[in-house]
């Protein structure tokens, strides 16, 4: 009953989250009060509402501090110069500027923290794919899914968690591994080339300036496909101003997307250099505060919530030493630091039912179950397989501690090592970071000012397609 209960749970919340019948929000808190109360323990819903708020508690203050923390840094201008150079790097051409959105994500996600990884990159990315008309879904599928590649890194979470739970040396689950997620990660890029291409054709031609001092350069990318015109026609021209001023600019053609949004001044506003938050002085000091604070994330020398605390704290003071400035600064970003703890505090009524009812412990044992017996030989393509739904379905602490372990047990009966279970627990990671339940995808949503309906049916098909390719590719190099 509760394995029904907790898929049929699982089921009504994407469909009326992706048809856009209800907010996630709403969804997220309304939808496990209901489904706790047909499991017959609705007198215990407040009991898993505070243990699931309790947990997640340190995750919402990290992303509260940390949008603080990115929003002044945009402000003060600290990422001005990487947006100018993106710009002039790809020149205006759709197909670069994707492709650079995926590159961007991976590198920064070197530092294994998803949100800190997605402020970024939307930061850098988000004026751009403004002001040029390109699909915002493109962007937050492209990150989304180049950072889940990456957030297999032993510092990154999975990785550890599988060494743990099965008594492992991390690095001789992830090393091995590096083929495989090599190619995943290729196939990433390749998507983003993909992608880009298709956002090259609808655009039409754009013009941007190539320098502050240099004359405008014309740059042909495609025809606007809005109206099926021949090559030549209908195509249109935006002129942006330089180092993106905060002037409206016309659309970038006639195709130009709905969730691209009004390419008008609302996008250009992180890249004025007339406004008055910025700090050129400081700009030393605030790139040196944020490598450190970077840096102290890796080294773990405080948990995360208490360094974006402190960093976010000193940022405020030091650029805005005046109590009304800092004042206007943190009611500036208030509506981002409210819809992502919102968010994050909701999601916590959904993991709290899931986990307090018992609906994780037997979902998981049914699929566990499930598994023919001549399967057994073949435990690590089973593990790689199951990855993918149960890490987009549950927490990683549920499915590495709760379902590894017995797909381990499983496996071992068969001769299978526990790592290349381990390796394979590993493929899912693409999708996982696209999951209702990670409290990342919520900052990179909301900052990209993209629906998660709209975001999660344009990802998830191509996170699930390179998990696939990890998977096949683990294989082919017998990792797996």
């Amino acid at each position: 009953m509760l394995t029904f209960l907790g898929f049929a749970m699982i089921a009504t919340f994407l469909v009326l989250i992706m048809l856009k019948k209800m907010s996630p929000i709403a969804a997220l808190v309304l939808i496990p009060a209901l489904f706790c109360v047909f499991a017959g323990k609705g007198a215990h819903l407040g009991d898993y509402v505070i243990d699931g708020v309790g947990k997640l508690a340190p995750t919402a203050a990290m992303l509260m501090f940390a949008i603080v923390y990115f929003g002044v840094m945009i402000d003060v201008g600290l990422f001005d110069p990487i947006v100018k150079g993106i710009l002039r790097f790809c020149k205006a051409d759709p197909m670069r500027v994707v492709v650079g959105t995926a590159v961007l994500a991976a590198i920064v996600s070197l530092d294994g923290d998803g949100s800190t990884t997605f402020m970024i990159t939307v930061s850098a990315m988000y004026p751009l794919y403004k002001r040029l008309g390109l699909s915002l879904v493109v962007m937050t599928g492209v990150a989304a899914t180049a950072n889940g590649v990456m957030n297999t890194l032993p510092w990154g979470g999975p990785t550890a968690r599988a060494a743990t739970a099965l008594k492992l040396d991390a690095a001789d689950i992830f090393v091995p591994m590096i083929p495989a997620l090599a190619v995943g990660l290729l196939s990433v890029f390749v998507l983003a080339y993909v992608l880009g291409l298709r956002e090259r054709r609808r655009v039409g031609t754009l013009v941007l300036p190539s320098g502050d001092d240099e004359e405008p350069e014309l740059v042909t990318v495609g025809t606007a496909t809005g109206a099926g015109t021949a090559a030549g026609e209908g195509t249109a021209v935006a002129t942006a101003t330089a180092a993106g001023a905060g002037t409206g600019v016309p659309s970038a053609g006639s195709g130009a997307p709905a969730s691209g949004g009004d390419a008008g001044e609302e996008g250009f506003q992180g890249l004025d250099p007339q406004r008055a938050t910025l700090r050129p002085r400081l700009y030393w000091f605030n790139a040196g505060l944020t490598v450190a604070l970077l840096t102290a994330m890796i080294m773990e020398l405080l948990p995360i919530p208490v360094l974006f605390l402190l960093g976010a704290a000193l940022a405020l003071t030091v650029n805005f030493p005046h109590m009304p400035d800092q004042k206007a600064r943190i009611a500036a970003h208030a509506d981002n630091v409210l819809n992502v703890a919102g968010m994050v505090f909701a999601a916590a009524v959904f993991t709290g039912v899931l986990s307090g009812t018992g609906m994780v412990k037997h979902m998981a044992d049914w699929l566990v179950g499930a598994i023919p017996e001549g399967m057994g030989p073949h435990m690590a393509l089973v593990t790689g397989l199951l990855s993918l739904p149960l890490t987009y379905f549950m927490s990683n602490d549920g499915f590495y501690f709760g379902v590894l372990p017995v797909l381990a047990e499983a496996g071992a009966a068969h001769g299978v090592s526990p790592l290349e279970i381990a390796r394979a627990s590993l493929v899912g990671q693409a999708l996982h970071m696209s999951s209702p339940l990670v409290p990342a995808v919520y900052v990179l949503v909301g900052m990209a000012k993209v629906e998660f309906g709209d975001h999660t049916r344009f990802t998830v098909k191509w996170a699930a397609l390179t998990c696939l390719v990890v998977l096949a590719a683990g294989m082919v190099f017998g990792i797996i």
